[in-house]
C-alpha cells in the first residue's frame, strides 16, 4: 500500500469513528417537556433531570455544599433515590419534544408519565419523583 493510500484510508476510518461516536452519544441524549411547558426534562448518560417553573415546593433548606441555584428540580439516576438539583442552568426548554398528557416517555432505566397533575418519573428501583407547579416530592 502506498503512503498516499494509507493516509486516505486512515482519514476515512477516523471520520467513520467520529460519526459513529456522535451518533451513539446522540441517542443517549434527549429533552422533553410537559404540554404546558412548566416542566422540562433532560436525559443523558443514564441520568434524568426535570425542572419545574417556580422550583420545587416545598423546598428543603439549601445545603452548604450547593453554591449554585438550588431547587429548580430533581435528578434521577438508573438506581437510587432522586435528589434536588443544585445547578447554574435549567432543563426548561420551549423547543423540546412535548410528551402529551396520558403518555409515558422511556429511555434506559427511567420512565416519566405526563399527567395534568405533573410529571411522575421512576427508575428501575422504583424510586423517583413527582414534579409539578405548587407541589413536588421524591420517593
Amino acid at each position: 500500500m502506498k503512503l498516499r493510500d494509507f493516509i486516505a484510508c486512515s482519514a476515512a476510518a477516523a471520520i467513520a469513528i467520529v460519526v459513529t461516536a456522535r451518533t451513539a452519544g446522540a441517542s443517549d441524549f434527549a429533552t422533553f417537556r410537559s404540554p404546558s411547558g412548566a416542566i422540562g426534562c433532560v436525559y443523558g448518560d443514564g441520568t434524568l433531570r426535570c425542572d419545574v417553573a417556580g422550583g420545587v415546593k416545598p423546598l428543603p433548606p439549601r445545603p452548604k455544599s450547593c453554591e449554585l441555584d438550588w431547587g429548580q428540580g430533581f435528578w434521577l439516576a438508573r438506581k437510587g433515590r432522586a435528589s434536588i438539583v443544585c445547578a447554574g442552568d435549567t432543563a426548561l426548554n420551549g423547543s423540546a419534544q412535548v410528551v402529551p398528557y396520558g403518555m409515558t416517555w422511556r429511555r434506559g432505566a427511567v420512565a416519566c408519565a405526563s399527567t395534568i397533575n405533573g410529571m411522575h418519573c421512576l427508575n428501575v428501583d422504583g424510586h423517583g419523583f413527582t414534579i409539578a407547579r405548587g407541589e413536588s416530592r421524591s420517593f
